[in-house]
């Protein structure tokens, strides 16, 4: 994991210049705490994708402690900035359960957000923990992804059920189960619908499959897990809110996080939507898709020494 860490810390480095340096700035460029120096903050955190709801409450908590703590000096506050945001992250233990059990994972994701790679990087790892596991390629409405799930299944080791395009997604997910069943899969990846434009053929999509799941695995641990391309800033969020209204989200996996200024999208996420981000993808590579611990995310962000 250190390796990761250091991935972390370049991977935000943008992110970093944009965020941290204005805060710096604003520490340092004000001898005391009042309205003026607050306002200056919060411009900072908004500017730098952290949301403007989670920026309020950020600001809020950290104006409750600075009074509690009788703290005069704009220096000794960014420590206590820093736990704020670590504590508007902390959605508690980030569970992996479908590790554990016989698990139907559905992800979902609109195109070109790196939905078929992460698909691809989570079952490598699932397999090199020893897990059968088997993807459904499910998204048929580009031959594209059918190409490059089979091409990730093939990479990998992993068996892949999957159709031609413009065949019915819900046709392969029933495929796919029966094949999971018969073969004894621990883990089915189902890579599904990545449009929004039309919202009620989506919901009605994932409502059929999830009555097949429901049918034909009723035991199985259910996980749905979204992909948002952390280079897209706020609109991440938007798509965040729209798929949440069409199926029940109970994870996140940010991709794209080396390189993009907009990594402050990550608290934003976790505060406002209370929806934890799983996995961080911080580059090619098969392990540059990581577990997210909110803990190192945020130290990473203030270049703050990993703790041995």
């Amino acid at each position: 994991m250190a390796g990761f860490f250091k991935k972390l810390v370049s991977g935000l480095t943008k992110t970093r210049d944009n965020i941290v340096h204005g805060i710096d700035s604003v520490f340092s460029g004000f001898s005391k705490i009042d309205d003026d120096f607050y306002e200056e903050l919060e411009e900072t955190l908004i500017m730098g994708d952290i949301g403007v709801n989670t920026t309020m409450e950020i600001i809020d908590n950290l104006k409750e402690k600075v009074k509690e703590n009788h703290i005069k000096e704009p220096a000794e506050c960014k420590q206590l900035l820093i736990n704020t945001i670590k504590e508007q992250m902390d959605l508690g233990e980030n569970a992996y359960e479908f590790e554990n059990r016989k698990s139907v994972i559905l992800v979902i994701g609109v195109n070109g957000v790196g939905k078929t790679t992460s698909i691809g990087k989570l079952a490598a790892q699932l397999k090199a923990q020893g897990k059968k596991v088997l993807l459904a390629a499910a998204d048929t409405f580009r031959a594209a992804a059918i190409e490059q799930l089979t091409e990730w299944a093939n990479r990998s080791g992993v068996d892949i059920i999957a159709q031609s395009e413009g065949s019915d997604p819900a046709a392969v997910i029933f495929d796919a189960l029966s094949a999971g069943r018969a073969r004894g899969a621990d883990v089915i990846i189902c890579d599904t619908a990545g449009r929004l434009h039309n919202k009620k053929n989506l919901m009605d999509e994932l409502k059929k499959i999830n009555r097949i799941i429901d049918k034909e695995l009723p035991d199985a641990y259910r996980e749905n897990l979204i992909v948002l391309d952390g280079t897209t800033g706020q609109n991440a969020l938007s798509q965040l809110k729209e798929f949440k209204e069409v199926a029940d989200i109970t994870g996140i996996i940010l991709t794209k996080m080396d390189g993009t200024a907009k990594g402050g999208i990550a608290v934003a996420i976790q505060a406002e939507y209370g929806i934890p981000v799983k996995y961080i993808g911080v580059g090619e590579h098969i392990d540059d898709l990581q577990k997210f611990n909110s803990e190192d995310f945020v130290n990473a962000l203030f270049d703050i020494p990993e703790q041995i």
